[in-house]
């Protein structure tokens, strides 16, 4: 066995991976080693995060987002030729989410595109607090994740106090190459400051990132740790799809072993963590998907992302069955 594996099997035994191992598995497993790695990855999983498990999202405001952020379709930077629209009413919401209650996923994303809000007293804040209210008045169990961008301390108190269970705050990339992968127009910074609010008054956290900008392996493996440092409940993993319009259109799309060997060493750095696997599962990694569903993710996204499209509850559902059979 590549002894890079051999080494991190001690996280089987509740030993912590050092950067430099992460960095390690990265580039020095190839070939068909990274299926010995995948199958350590599954092993973790299934000893410190369990089930598989889905969640759905809404894009309940798209568009015409003043930031800059590279790889985003939404940003007003680019010209990519979305659907735009204002945040959706009480009565749009209440019915995406009932479509998604019945499949009977209970684990339900508000997104919108924006820099965020400061002002608790914002109207469009204050719609979002009214919505979640509503669903949570009306589906008590169905868990409320809120993805509205920076928060104050306010906006963040305000929001937990509203029911909503989890945050969505994506570091996207290595903390200290923010700027220079992702935006200038806001800072990570603003980003760490509002999961600290949100964990303050006691709101779960989803903090994670994309792979594909152009970061190299090691920035990987920083942004795994920082996720880890910030004690966050989950962690996406998004797979870059190049969109014509944006400044990353000309990347490459990532090679699904490359893909493997990051989702495995997220895993190994986060063991008890839920690592989810969002946007490029089908867009991108297509054949691979249910591969690199053993390479350590703990839940996916399910019916579709923000501008791009996903499967069906119905054909995930289903994957995640078979998937069982390897647990």
């Amino acid at each position: 066995m590549n002894k890079y594996i051999e080494n991190a099997y001690k996280v089987l035994n509740e030993e912590d991976l050092t950067r430099r191992e992460a960095v390690d598995l990265l580039e020095h497993v190839d070939g068909v080693d990274v299926l010995d790695l995948i199958s350590l990855a599954n092993k973790v999983r299934v000893k410190f995060a369990g089930d598989l498990t889905r969640c759905s999202i809404v894009n309940a405001k798209s568009g015409k987002c003043a930031q800059n952020c590279r790889f985003c379709a939404q940003s007003a930077h680019s010209q990519t030729g979305i659907e735009t629209y204002p945040l959706l009413s009480e009565e749009e919401m209440m019915a995406d989410a009932e479509k998604v209650y019945v499949t009977g996923v209970r684990k339900y994303g508000i997104v919108t595109s924006g820099w965020g809000y400061k002002d608790p007293e914002n109207e469009e804040f204050c719609r979002i607090i009214s919505i979640i209210k509503a669903i949570k008045k009306r589906f008590p169990d169905l868990d409320i994740c809120v993805s509205i961008g920076i928060l104050s301390e306010d906006c963040a108190r305000a929001l937990a106090e509203a029911g909503a269970w989890r945050y969505n705050m994506n570091l996207q990339t290595n903390p200290s190459r923010y700027a220079e992968l992702i935006a200038t127009t806001h800072t990570i910074q603003e980003k760490i400051d509002t999961i600290k609010y949100l964990q303050k008054y006691g709101m779960t956290i989803c903090c994670g990132g994309i792979i594909g900008l152009g970061e190299s392996r090691a920035d990987r493996v920083e942004m795994a740790f920082a996720a880890k440092e910030l004690d966050v409940e989950g962690i996406p993993v998004n797979i870059l799809l190049p969109i014509p319009g944006t400044p990353l259109e000309k990347n490459e799309v990532l090679d699904p072993a490359e893909a493997a060997k990051t989702f495995a060493m997220f895993r190994l750095v986060n063991p008890s963590r839920m690592i989810k696997f969002a946007a490029g599962r089908e867009t991108v990694m297509k054949d691979f998907q249910a591969l690199l569903m053993l390479s350590g993710a703990s839940s996916i996204i399910t019916g579709g992302y923000l501008t791009t499209r996903g499967r069906s509850v119905e054909d995930d559902e289903r994957m995640l069955r078979q998937l069982k059979n390897f647990s």
